[in-house]
Order: C-alpha cells, then sequence, then structure tokens
C-alpha cells in the first residue's frame, strides 16, 4: 500500500526531514487528481529520480477562494481532503505538504513568498511547474520571477509539460463541468478512475423499502464536494466490510413521492440489505441511466425502478469497479 506523508504547514516538513531531504516540489490543489495531474506527478519523477531527490506537492488548505471570497466563493471540489491525500499516494508521490491559507499569506510578496515557503522551509532542490504559473501578492511572480528566485534559494526551475488525453488539455474545470452535467463518464475518462463519493448513513424515510428497492441515504459531510447532476446513475458500491457490490443511485428531490425542495443522494445496493446507519459507504459513479422523473403514481413508478435496475447492471457488468 501506497503512503504519502502528509505535513500541515512547510516547516512541519522542514522539522520532520531535519532539513536534509533533497526533494523536488511542485505546486497546486491537484483537485481530482486527474490525468494531468498523474502525468505532472510522472514528470516531477522523473526529474527526482535525475537528482536523486524525493517527490513533494506543495497545496493549500483551506482552498484559496474558500478564505478570500467566504461568503460568495461558490466553489465546488472534485476530492475531499483524504480522496485526494489517497488519491496522491496512488500516484506515487512522497510528501504533501498542506499549508495553511491566510489572508496575510496572499499578500506576501512574491520574494517573500518564495523564501518563507521554499528558501525557508521546503528547500527544494527543483520545482517543477507549468509557465503559467502565478503566485505572490496580485499573483505578480510568474515563471521568470521563479527562475530568478531559483537563482537566489538554489533550486532549478522546470517547465512542465502540456499535458493532454486524446489531444485535450485536462483540467479539473473540464471534469467539474462533465460531472454538472452529468456526464459521469467523460468525468471518468479525464479521471483516469470512476469519481469516488463517500457518506454517512442516515435516516431516512424508508420509502424505498415501501416499492422494494430498499436504499440508503447518504449524508456527504463536506459541503465543497461535488455531486454528479441530478438523475439516476449506475454506481459501485462499498459496504462498510469493504466489500463492493453493483448499485444504482439516485441525486435530487424525489419527486414522485416526496417532492422536497432538498436534494438527497440515496443508493440501492442490488442484492445486499443491511443495517448500516451511522456507516460510511463509498460509491463509484459509472453512468448516467435517466434524469428525474414525476411518475403518474407509484406502480409506474415502480415499473421505472426495475428497468433502472436492469440496465445499471448491464452497464457495470460493462464497466468493472476502477480504483
Amino acid at each position: 500500500m501506497c503512503i504519502v506523508r502528509v505535513h500541515h504547514h512547510a516547516e512541519e516538513f522542514l522539522s520532520a526531514t531535519e532539513g536534509s531531504e533533497r526533494t523536488v516540489l511542485t505546486v497546486g490543489t491537484f483537485d481530482g487528481v486527474h490525468e494531468g495531474h498523474r502525468a505532472v506527478i510522472r514528470q516531477v519523477q522523473e526529474v527526482a529520480e535525475r537528482l536523486n531527490a524525493t517527490t513533494t506537492l506543495l497545496s493549500f488548505h483551506p482552498h484559496p477562494r474558500v478564505v478570500l471570497d467566504p461568503e460568495h466563493h461558490g466553489l465546488k471540489l472534485l476530492n475531499t481532503l483524504s480522496e485526494r491525500q489517497a488519491l496522491l499516494a496512488e500516484a506515487g508521490l512522497d510528501h504533501l505538504v498542506l499549508q495553511p491559507f491566510t489572508k496575510e499569506l496572499s499578500h506576501k510578496s512574491p520574494w517573500e513568498y518564495a523564501k518563507s515557503l521554499l528558501g525557508d522551509c521546503i528547500r527544494p532542490v527543483a520545482v517543477v511547474i507549468g509557465d503559467d504559473h502565478r503566485f505572490g501578492r496580485h499573483r505578480s511572480g510568474d515563471f521568470g520571477t521563479l527562475k530568478t528566485l531559483g537563482e537566489a534559494f538554489g533550486f532549478e526551475v522546470v517547465a512542465l509539460e502540456t499535458q493532454t488525453v486524446d489531444d485535450v488539455r485536462v483540467s479539473s474545470t473540464k471534469v467539474r463541468q462533465a460531472l454538472a452535467q452529468g456526464n459521469v463518464q467523460e468525468a471518468n475518462h479525464w479521471l483516469g478512475a470512476q469519481y469516488p463519493t463517500t457518506g454517512l448513513v442516515v435516516q431516512g424515510k424508508a420509502l424505498g423499502r415501501t416499492l422494494g428497492y430498499p436504499t440508503a441515504n447518504l449524508h456527504v459531510e463536506d459541503d465543497l464536494k461535488l455531486l454528479p447532476a441530478k438523475g439516476v446513475y449506475a454506481v459501485w458500491c462499498q459496504l462498510p466490510d469493504s466489500t463492493w457490490h453493483p448499485a444504482m443511485a439516485n441525486v435530487g428531490v424525489r419527486p414522485t413521492i416526496d417532492d422536497t425542495e432538498i436534494p438527497s443522494l440515496e443508493v440501492h445496493v442490488i442484492g445486499q440489505q443491511g443495517d448500516w446507519y451511522g456507516e460510511r459507504l463509498t460509491i463509484h459513479w459509472v453512468a448516467w441511466m435517466r434524469g428525474e422523473v414525476k411518475f403518474a403514481g407509484t406502480e409506474e413508478l415502480k415499473i421505472a425502478l426495475h428497468s433502472d435496475l436492469e440496465k445499471a447492471q448491464a452497464l457495470l457488468n460493462a464497466n468493472p469497479r476502477t480504483a
């Protein structure tokens, strides 16, 4: 099992490594840890191998937008912090520095930023970064600025190669847009894996049980976690005993039997029933099957659910679970 060593401040990295570890650094949120991010990590690993060094990602938590505009940031993220850490570990990253983002940090000049985080604490032998990278107060530092600072603080600056999939530049924004349209298959293509969501099983109205399709109501504890568009999906579901099972999930307001204004996430695990209240279930989104529909009554809804189940099984047979 791969493990990434997490440091909750740049100074913590310095103390943990006693200032003696040679490391190659990159900087970013890496939300989703998509195919482009994985390619970046591979490039960082190549530079690290050349320089006999480890690999490190400097990221900021909470997200800068949440700190700088707490009331109107409108931010939705692909990963919770724990999901991101697991994906980075899987990609083979050695160190993750989660630097607390503050307004004070945002006011630092490029020189102050580089000195306090890189020169004084992480002390990289190289920084691998995109030529469009901006940092420091008013985003005034650029690639050229960093190269000059590298000469002062003793690190090489390496330009990132453009990362593409099918000749399209991959970005977290593209993944979010696909999910917002319910296109989880396209999102999974960019991610290189099935999109994950973990939720705490909470008490519901047990309406699905009366229809012959019992569901677990999931509360996603991170408010910033992005859910796909409203609709019915084929998914894989991991139960508390760590086993995975075919399932179908609904995101929405259940217009036929409930018609609430508050969207919910519920999952029917095919062929499985259990008392999972207070436990966490993880789902991997595979394919959108249909939008939310207000049926004429419960009998019509039952017919639709039976059709959904058959379609979900066929889709999941064709799309095995991926990590």
